[in-house]
Formats: structure tokens, sequence, C-alpha cells
């Protein structure tokens, strides 16, 4: 039994998908990074304004925003969603979706030829489809389901609530944004264009049930480090090797705590590049942790070892800059229980079952959260996220379309019954 029409969410999420949207960090500063995701912007104000709703593109902001007008005199708080147009950094250029009508379990061949293959030994998670509308790309592109799955999930809910006006709900707004991907669209965000909302949903990543209010504080930091050059026929006493120091500084970071030894809610400091000569060395790293007091600890472990070898080697030698990219969602609505309980009610209520996960990672929630709107994250279907092997089901993203429409009503009976405001728990 569908929510709505599945042929709808099948045919717009394909003709969505074959749009090349992919974002361009080189490009990051002209807002969007690709004229893809130009053009997808304005192709749903048309889809947003056929439907009736109220809808344009912020040309300063490179976001469609769409509002669908309260239809109870009830007082009710407006309720906000975001979905991102752009892809991920992979080959995004004539994609093929692919359809497996009644899925059977078994391995999906995306390109018999060159023996690509989807297979649920690999990929377990594909056995809990079975029966379902399984969309592939043909194993030579990504296809988009992040965050194009998000997006369909939007418009069939809306186009739901406006074909059954007796659905009550109050004002609900859409946001579909720019360059999500490279982490800049979220910073571009205009509260104005949500005017009234105090607080919303990201449809990014995740599994049906799957649902994230904790994700990374995160920040970078470039370390430069200054030699001393001379001939090294008589450099006894007198050469400053800027390598040797990098070398020396990387070697008192914490050597467990990388990526590649965390994992559930542990950080890490990563060492994204280095370049060294005598004369002269740069590093570039990222931190990243979920609790704030150990996130500011790693920030000033870097201090503290710039300045350790500051003394050691002269004052000068290392500097080192640090800038704050995003911080905790959780920082935002720990003390907002609301926003939490009225999501998992829902999902509860849809017959799933809450999967409350640390996401080891951003979104743009984490950029709107601190601009007064508290926005955690629940999911768009799929898997397999940014590569070849990514995959949705139609009925996942039926199923996203369901969740949201309940979110909408159950918002709306709480606000006349009571809110459920029971204390947060960690789930970490």
């Amino acid at each position: 039994m569908s929510f709505y029409d599945l042929s709808y969410e099948q045919d717009k999420f394909i003709h969505y998908a074959k749009e090349n949207t992919r974002s361009f960090f080189e490009h990051h500063d002209h807002i969007p990074s690709s004229p893809g995701q130009v053009a997808l912007a304005k192709e749903l104000v048309r889809e947003l304004k056929d439907m009736g709703l109220d809808a344009y593109y912020n040309d300063k902001t490179a976001f469609t925003i769409g509002k669908l007008a309260k239809n109870t005199t009830d007082e009710v708080t407006p309720i906000g969603f975001f979905a991102h147009v752009d892809t991920a950094d992979f080959n995004a250029e004539n994609i093929k979706p692919q359809v497996h009508p009644n899925y059977d379990g078994g391995k999906v061949y995306l390109d018999k030829d060159e023996a690509i293959v989807l297979d649920p030994a690999e990929f377990p998670d594909l056995l809990n489809l079975k029966g379902q509308t399984l969309i592939t790309s043909d194993g030579h592109t990504l296809l988009g389901v992040d965050d194009k799955a998000g997006i369909v999930g939007a418009l069939s809910m809306l186009r739901y609530l406006v074909e059954h006006p007796e659905v009550k709900h109050g004002d609900v707004y859409v946001a579909f944004g720019p360059d999500e991907e490279i982490g800049c669209g979220g910073k571009y965000f205009d509260p104005h264009d949500f005017p009234g909302v105090q607080f919303a949903y990201t449809l990014d990543n995740g599994r049906p049930g799957d649902f994230s209010y904790d994700t990374f504080n995160a920040s970078e930091s470039t370390i430069h480090i200054k030699g001393t050059v001379v001939h090294p026929g008589e450099a006894y006493g007198l050469m400053v090797n800027a390598t040797t120091l990098m070398n020396e500084f990387l070697s008192a970071l914490p050597q467990n705590e990388v990526p590649e030894k965390s994992r559930n809610h542990e950080g890490f400091f990563l060492v994204i590049d280095t370049t060294g000569t005598v004369d002269h060395a740069d590093i570039s790293m990222i931190i990243r942790d979920f609790e704030w007091d150990k996130f500011i600890a790693k920030e000033n472990l870097i201090k503290k070892i710039v300045h350790k070898l500051n003394e050691k080697y002269g004052s000068d030698r290392f500097t080192v800059k640090i800038r704050r990219q995003y911080e905790n969602i959780y920082n935002g609505l720990k003390d907002k229980p609301y926003i939490v309980n009225l999501a998992l009610d829902a999902y509860r209520k849809c017959g799933l079952t809450p999967h409350v996960q640390s996401f080891r990672g951003g979104t743009d929630g984490n950029f709107i959260t601190p601009k007064g709107i508290p926005t955690p994250n629940l999911f768009n279907g799929g898997g397999n996220y940014h590569g070849r092997y990514e995959y949705v089901t139609v009925e996942q993203i039926d199923k996203l379309a369901e969740v949201l429409t309940m979110i909408i009503t159950e918002h709306l009976r709480q606000s006349r019954e009571g809110r459920d405001e029971r204390p947060l728990e960690k789930y970490w």
C-alpha cells in the first residue's frame, strides 16, 4: 500500500536524476558552483507553482523557496524542510537510471560487459528491499539519490497535501539549496525566506527510520613552518630544515585519533595535505569531534604543539590558523526536545522503528541551526551514496513523503493538545 502515487515519484526521481548538478569545490566562490544547479532550482520553482504554491528563486542564495499556506484556523508555527540539488564529486555526466521492478534480492548487473555488479553479498542492505522497485545507475555515474530522493519526497508530500485539503496543516516551507556537498550552500541560506519557522529538517542521507541530531563539530587548521636555507656543505649549526620540523609536528599528533581508527562517537585529526622544502613547509588538516569539550581540547592541542615547537626552535618558526567550519546540531537543540520527539513520534506512527545515530559528518543543518532554525536530519532512503553503486527504491521515497506528512499533521495535533517535551535521551 503506497502513501502516494509511486509512478509520480518514480518519474520525478528519474527526471531529476538525469540532470547534471554536480558541485565543484574549486568553484566554491561562485554560488552555486555549477550551472546545472541553477537550471534544476528554477525548474523546481515551476513545479511548485504548478502545484499552486508560492515559490521563487533567491538569486543571492541560489535557494528555491516554496510555501504551502495553512488551511486551518489553529495557531500553529510554520515548519520547514530542506533538500539540496547538487550531487557529490563523482561522474554525473549522462546519467542513465535503471529501473528494476519487483527486485528479487539478487545481483544487479549495472553493466554486464564491464562486470559492474551491485551485489547483496557486498551490500547486504539490499536484502531488505525485496519486492520493491529498485533504481540504480548504469555503473558509470552516480545516481543522485543524495539528495534528489529528498527533493522528490518533499514534492510528493506537498502534492498530497494540495490534493487532500481535508488534511489540515499549518504553513509548510521547503527550500531546495545548492552546494551542500562542498559545505557551502547552507551558509548562504537567508532565514527571512522562512518567516516564522522555528525549526526544520533536512532530508539527507539515511534509510527509513534513521534520524540524526548529533553531528561533528568541525574546524580546519593550517600550519606554516619557516626554515632556514644554508648550503648543505656549510649547514652545521645553521640550517633549519622545515620538512624535518613538519615531521616532528606530525609525530606529536595523537596517532590513534585518526579516521581509520575512529568510529561511533569518537573524533579525529585528519591531515589532508602536506608540502615541504628546506625553506618552508605547510600542513592542512581538519579536526572533528562530537563533544564540545573534546573538540575544543583538540583545537587547543594543535596550539600547544605549535607553542612547544616554537619554544624549541624559535618563536616564529611555526604559525597556526584555525578556522571554525561548523558546530554540532545538538548544541542548538539540546534544550528543544520537541523538535526531536516530534520526528520520532511521526516515525512510530508510520510504522518505522527509529534508528537514532550520530552523523559522522555535517549537513546543511549545521549552518542553518546557528541562524535560529534548529535543523536535524531525517532520511532520503537508498544507500551507497556518492558513487556508481548508489541506489534507492520508489517505496523508500514514498515512505519519506508519508513521514513528512505525518510530522506536519502531528505538529498540528500537538499544537492543539500539548507538545511532547520529554527530555532528550542520549543515544550514543
